[in-house]
């Protein structure tokens, strides 16, 4: 395979405002210029570390920021968007949900992926973190009752994402999303221009 049709690998966490917004135009984008997506569950909490950086809504003032930017950003991009009422969430369990569907199909991980994602950040009164909650949205996503739970609590699973999770720091992310394209980084759901003209032109 050409370099030109490489997929482009997009690096996200289920309680990342901005992994939602951009998860809602990637794959679009992606198909302008002939590519697809590699969908990649990461817990930020693992990146921050590895680059010992602290969440910015962990800091008074950039906290007031960030929420204001989350709903702004939304807007701007279109999607719909109501701030969680629990924020922000351990994701774990919905990642390594995300990585067991991966195993057999990619799509419909990334159809998890979007699920979870919309559910956390249009709802409002969903907590990824909770069981119940989790489990619910499995149900809706059509997985057999108890499976979420099964596939969280399952060493493979588990070891699954502290995998993923190496392999995010190792290409580099130390935030969500992340994008790869050939090679070359981005981060930020502002990135979104920079991706565009990147895939359009291979380079600027």
């Amino acid at each position: 395979m050409s370099s030109s049709k490489l997929p482009i690998d997009f690096y996200f966490d289920f309680s990342s405002p901005y992994s939602y917004i951009a998860s809602e135009w990637i794959e679009a984008l992606a198909a302008r210029h002939g590519r697809t997506v590699r969908w990649k569950a990461v817990l930020l909490g693992v990146t921050f570390q590895a680059a010992e950086l602290k969440s910015p809504v962990s800091h008074p003032i950039k906290r007031e920021y960030s929420l204001l930017d989350f709903a702004r950003s939304a807007r701007f991009a279109g999607v719909p968007y109501t701030f969680p009422s629990k924020f922000p969430v351990a994701t774990q369990n919905a990642a390594r949900v995300f990585w067991w569907l991966d195993a057999s199909d990619p799509q419909r991980a990334a159809d998890w992926a979007r699920h979870g994602l919309r559910a956390y950040f249009t709802r409002g009164d969903v907590d990824l973190s909770n069981g119940a909650d989790l489990e619910r949205l499995a149900r809706e996503f059509g997985l057999a009752p108890g499976q979420a739970e099964a596939v969280a609590g399952d060493p493979g699973w588990k070891g699954r994402l502290r995998d993923a999770c190496a392999e995010a720091v190792a290409a580099g992310a130390f935030g969500a999303p992340f994008f790869v394209v050939d090679g070359e980084p981005f981060w930020g759901n502002d990135r979104r221009d920079q991706l565009e003209r990147w895939l359009e032109r291979g380079a600027f």
